[in-house]
């Protein structure tokens, strides 16, 4: 879901786009983290401009955050194919956090005594440059320094300002195949906190086959097919390679994307590798 790295990935689809998934981790244990995002833009005024909406929520366990940003991009096109756009996002985010649901060996903790239900306005910026073989990004998804304030006795919730830069490229291999190596790095603070490193393999522009590898604490298996011009199905499976896959049944990630290919474009073929 691109829309939910960097906003200035609104209207890179040339077309009103809507994508929605789904990613539960570590299936098996109890409060496991999972994530749900729904994503839709479109490009605006001759292309130069694109909109977009993003909803996502998180839980972990007792922990609930949720998201809505309206987003908008200005792109400044070289060619047919190359482009570079700058992209703004607006919205809230919501925290509810039901600590008085956990179970702790001391009920009389206080720091499980209240729960905490908190909205505060969230900003971001992105720039990407795109064209036909490659693409590089940079995201800041959350500039607003919220601060989620537990009373003067306990341990205030900080949100963090990662900046997310990511990249790929597609090269042919044969007339049918394609290799598309990609790869994404989160840092805060000035240190890298996260990195997907992926390489995936295209048949005639319908099946995708790849892996992943994260942090070398997990392995992703993925696949991609595109079922229609407009319709693209996908999921992943994550194996975690440290002492958690013992006791886990592994993450599952669905995705959905649909390409509304309206008149004048109703003849648009050209396939979206990033």
């Amino acid at each position: 879901n691109g829309l939910a790295i960097n906003p200035a990935y609104a209207g890179s689809q040339d077309v009103l786009t809507a994508t929605a998934l789904a990613r539960y981790q570590s299936l098996g244990l109890e409060g496991a983290p999972n994530t749900q995002s729904f994503a839709v833009h479109s490009p605006l005024l001759n292309d130069n401009i694109g909109v977009g909406l993003l909803f996502v929520r998180d839980n972990i366990s007792i922990i609930n955050q949720y998201s809505v940003s309206a987003i908008y991009a200005y792109r400044i096109k070289f060619s047919e194919w190359s482009n570079l756009a700058f992209g703004i996002q607006a919205g809230i985010n919501s925290l509810d956090a039901a600590y008085s649901e956990a179970k702790i060996q001391n009920p009389n903790d206080p720091a499980f005594q209240e729960d905490i239900t908190s909205t505060r306005p969230n900003f971001g910026f992105g720039v990407y440059y795109q064209t036909q073989k490659y693409f590089v990004g940079m995201a800041i998804p959350q500039l607003a320094n919220n601060v989620f304030d537990r009373g003067p006795s306990l341990t205030t919730i900080k949100q963090d300002n990662p900046i997310i830069l990511n990249g790929g490229y597609i090269m042919s291999l044969t007339r049918a195949i394609k290799f598309k190596p990609s790869a994404l790095f989160k840092m805060v603070g000035g240190k890298i906190v996260e990195y997907n490193v992926n390489a995936q393999l295209s048949f005639d522009d319908i099946l995708w086959v790849g892996a992943s590898v994260k942090l070398l604490t997990a392995v992703d298996i993925l696949t991609e097919l595109q079922i229609t011009r407009q319709l693209r199905i996908g999921y992943a499976y994550t194996h975690t390679i440290n002492d958690l896959n013992v006791i886990d049944l592994g993450s599952h990630e669905v995705m959905v994307s649909y390409r509304f290919l309206f008149p004048p474009k109703e003849g648009l073929i050209s396939p979206r590798y990033f």
